[in-house]
């Protein structure tokens, strides 16, 4: 994604590298679903598996105690253990979460659209690219949308409100900062920015990619660093991806000419999950078990961070 072209993309455009930023007009009008109400699923089916992971773990209201029996169910209900207990349980209970899945899968089929010249909160870029790929094919608006919706799921075990900025991979758009306003009008307590990038085949590792003040990012600098940093530690936990060894430094860069970093007002970074065109990291991509350790991780990132707020 880091590789954005310098000029507009020309019609028929394959897959260009995955060009991160986050900025829009309004959204295509393939891409309703990104106004739709966050609790359900519009559009068309997910990732295999996605959509049964998420309907198990939408939140279950429970049932209300019997008023033939308030006595102990009232007090199981308020005791600081059983707080405790639910608290541990759903350590997300109350907030919401923001998720971008970069790009969307059918972008290259409407490259006037995606061109369209937006304001990233300095300067204009376009709308939208159509992402990098594997040497295989594999695309990247698939893989950021896969993983999207395992996280999606688990937010919602842990007790999330979860704001997703496209509901389907069969879309185009919306333009980047169209996604940064879904994800500031949510209230989001936290957001991120799911990519996967195009670098060089000898290249390895992911990129934790954070803004720099630039006047409507101004209050969520310092909170989207330390959120940067817990999401580079539970990638070091839970994956065996390396940090970048071509991109950034030791994980990590700042980047000021992105509309999703710019023109967030909610605690936000981007992540290069690794480089889709390095084979050992293309693999691991590719594979379902990998994009779930990438969702645990990301989980346990929101986790860390917002326990701290």
């Amino acid at each position: 994604m880091r590789w954005r072209a310098a000029g507009l993309l020309a019609a028929g455009l394959t897959m260009a590298a995955c060009g991160t930023g986050e900025a829009a007009q309004q959204s295509h009008p393939g891409a309703a679903a990104a106004t739709r109400s966050p609790g359900g699923t519009a559009g068309s089916q997910p990732a295999a598996g996605a959509s049964a992971a998420a309907a198990s773990a939408t939140p279950q209201s429970a049932s209300p105690p019997s008023a033939s029996s308030p006595s102990g169910s009232s007090r199981a209900a308020t005791s600081p253990a059983a707080a405790q207990q639910a608290a541990v349980a759903r350590p997300l209970a109350g907030k919401t979460v923001g998720i971008d899945p970069g790009h969307n899968g059918r972008n290259a089929d409407d490259p006037a659209y995606i061109n369209q010249l937006v304001w990233n909160g300095r300067a204009e870029e376009t709308c939208d690219t159509t992402g990098t790929e594997s040497d295989g094919g594999y695309t990247e608006a698939r893989f950021n949308f896969n993983v999207a919706r395992y996280l999606e799921a688990d937010l919602r075990r842990d007790g999330a409100r979860v704001v997703l900025t496209r509901y389907s991979n069969d879309g185009v758009g919306p333009c980047v900062n169209r996604r940064a306003q879904i994800l500031n009008r949510a209230h989001s307590s936290v957001a991120i920015d799911i990519h996967a990038d195009g670098g060089p085949a000898w290249g390895r590792g992911f990129t934790v990619l954070e803004p720099v003040a630039d006047g409507p990012n101004d209050k969520v600098i310092k909170s989207s660093v330390r959120f940067g940093s817990d999401v580079r530690s539970a990638l070091l936990k839970y994956t065996s991806m390396p940090r970048s060894d071509y991109y950034g430094h030791d994980g990590v860069i700042f980047r000021d000419d992105l509309a999703g970093l710019n023109l967030s007002t909610v605690p936000k970074i981007l992540i290069e999950t690794g480089n889709m065109r390095n084979a050992t990291d293309a693999r691991l991509l590719q594979a379902t078990w990998f994009q779930k350790r990438l969702a645990k991780a990301f989980t346990a990132a929101a986790v860390a961070f917002l326990a701290k707020r």
